[in-house]
């Protein structure tokens, strides 16, 4: 996994050092003075709901929220199409963008949307290259070292954070003698998506800390996202993490236990936009944007699986199980990113050794003004 990331920097400098681009949005999370500043303009729908300080961290924080239908479709000129890569189709998380398509809200829009089935090591020189428009995943290690070796990418939209009810996060397979209060996950073998350099880096850390383990003291085995559960059960890894809604089928089966997950309000992940929609078309890259916050505020209200015939229609969507789906609490679908997440996100990949050089500042790694500028918020 390290060489790979390593070889994605190479890719990025050759990348960047043709397109030449440059952009309002090119480096720092809010548009540059006098490069073409941006008007940012009341959003019928949206108000003050609408926003939340990024700053705050409370578990309890509520997401923000418009009102249904906002905020309103204002279509392009001229129908953009767009790709957006995302590592898997069935995880929970993805059904914004898939009810978005089906439901045409992209297309209100004006975009003609894509969804494409791409891990992140291949989607990124893609995105990058402007090959690709958007990425639904996560400010990865990859990520990060892409940025530092030129790689003109930004986050510019979360995606969840999890209900306070949820498992979704780090289960094992306990050993004889074992029960969930102590873990011995020194050594142990985990299966994940990513491997190292994932964003549940951050999380796993707090978890393993409590178990006699260590970033750097247990073992990553990168694996498909229908591989994961798999292996788990079969004893091809020792350990995995496991989201919504996969977790239930190991939730009360004798010899597993959950030790952690995501924190409670921070979402880890959500929509990256490469020079396509940072420079090169920024009224596309808003109004994705505002179809996807549209989505979030028309279908996926605070307890969206309270309605039996919506759980119905993203299970058939999703292609998933609907009583495993109902059984699972709704996430807490949320565009917004909070202050420092990448931060702590860079912290993890350190001790795991799959960074090198000093931290990206934030500025470097995000961009709030895309969807601040869907709501109609003025920072």
């Amino acid at each position: 996994m390290r060489g790979r990331t390593y070889a994605v920097v190479v890719v990025a400098a050759a990348l960047l050092a043709s397109a030449g681009c440059s952009s309002p949005y090119e480096s720092d999370s809010e548009p540059k003075a006098g490069a073409g500043d941006r008007t940012v303009r009341p959003v019928e729908g949206c108000g003050d709901t609408s926003w939340t300080d990024p700053a705050d961290l409370s578990p309890n924080r509520l997401p923000a929220r418009c009102q249904p239908g906002a905020p309103p479709p204002q279509p392009l000129a001229k129908t953009r199409k767009l790709t957006i890569a995302t590592g898997t189709l069935s995880a929970e998380y993805v059904a914004p963008l898939q009810v978005a398509l089906d439901k045409g809200e992209f297309k209100k829009e004006g975009l003609d949307v894509t969804l494409k089935v791409l891990p992140t090591p291949d989607a990124l020189p893609l995105l990058a290259k402007g090959d690709i428009d958007a990425q639904w995943a996560a400010p990865e290690a990859a990520v990060m070292n892409g940025i530092r070796g030129g790689f003109d990418i930004r986050w510019v939209a979360g995606n969840f954070s999890p209900d306070p009810e949820s498992k979704s996060g780090l289960w094992v397979r306990l050993k004889k003698g074992e029960s969930a209060d102590r873990v011995a996950m020194a050594g142990r073998r985990m299966g994940t998506m990513i491997g190292k350099g994932s964003v549940i880096a951050y999380p796993m850390e707090k978890a393993l800390e409590k178990h006699d383990g260590g970033l750097d003291k247990i073992q990553y085995a990168q694996l498909g996202s229908a591989d994961v559960l798999t292996a788990l059960q079969n004893g091809g890894v020792d350990s995995a993490w496991l989201l919504d809604p996969v977790w239930r089928r190991v939730d009360g089966e004798p010899g597993y236990a959950f030790l952690g997950g995501q924190p409670l309000g921070e979402p880890l992940g959500g929509m990256l936009y490469g020079p396509s929609l940072l420079n090169d078309d920024v009224d596309a890259g808003v109004a994705l944007l505002r179809a996807y916050i549209r989505t979030i505020n028309t279908y996926f209200t605070s307890d969206y699986k309270e309605n039996a015939d919506f759980v119905t229609y993203l299970a058939n969507l999703m292609k998933a199980d609907k009583a495993i789906l109902d059984s699972t609490p709704s996430l807490r679908m949320d565009w917004e990113i909070r202050t420092g997440t990448t931060d702590r996100l860079q912290s993890a990949y350190r001790a795991q050794g799959v960074t090198e050089g000093d931290p990206l500042p934030e500025s470097k790694t995000v961009n709030r003004a895309l969807y601040e500028e869907a709501i109609g918020h003025r920072p």
